[in-house]
């Protein structure tokens, strides 16, 4: 649940850098919120609190799924491979589940707190 609660906290903030738990609970949560509120529009026969939840949420899933292009060492402007029918999906989707940077990056430190980086002679 701190997973879900950290991202609403940053509603949209689109700077830093967003581990992969962080996105993959936040995604999961969403997921199974909309089920619920869905399964409730169903029962009421108006499709009021899926639509309501899903815009309220729009902004910080924009925000986290940016800040974890960023912890790749990519631009959030990444986002809109998306678009792309099938393969943008694909595409998006590897990118989501690869490690992040393990050292700093032009985003910001790593969110793991690990300061492994190249080493200096």
């Amino acid at each position: 649940m701190n997973w879900y609660l950290d991202v609403l906290k940053q509603y949209a903030v689109f700077q830093g850098r967003a581990r992969r738990s962080e996105y993959w609970f936040f995604m999961l949560f969403n997921f199974l919120a909309v089920v619920v509120l869905s399964v409730i529009d169903a029962l009421i026969g108006m499709p009021i609190f899926a639509t309501i939840y899903i815009l309220g949420t729009l902004l910080p899933s924009l925000a986290v799924a940016v800040r974890r292009f960023h912890d790749t060492g990519r631009s959030g402007w990444w986002i809109l491979i998306s678009l792309v029918p099938i393969v943008g999906s694909i595409i998006y989707l590897i990118f989501m589940c690869i490690e992040g940077e393990a050292q700093t990056n032009a985003y910001g430190p790593n969110p793991k707190g690990d300061t492994a980086g190249p080493a200096v002679a």
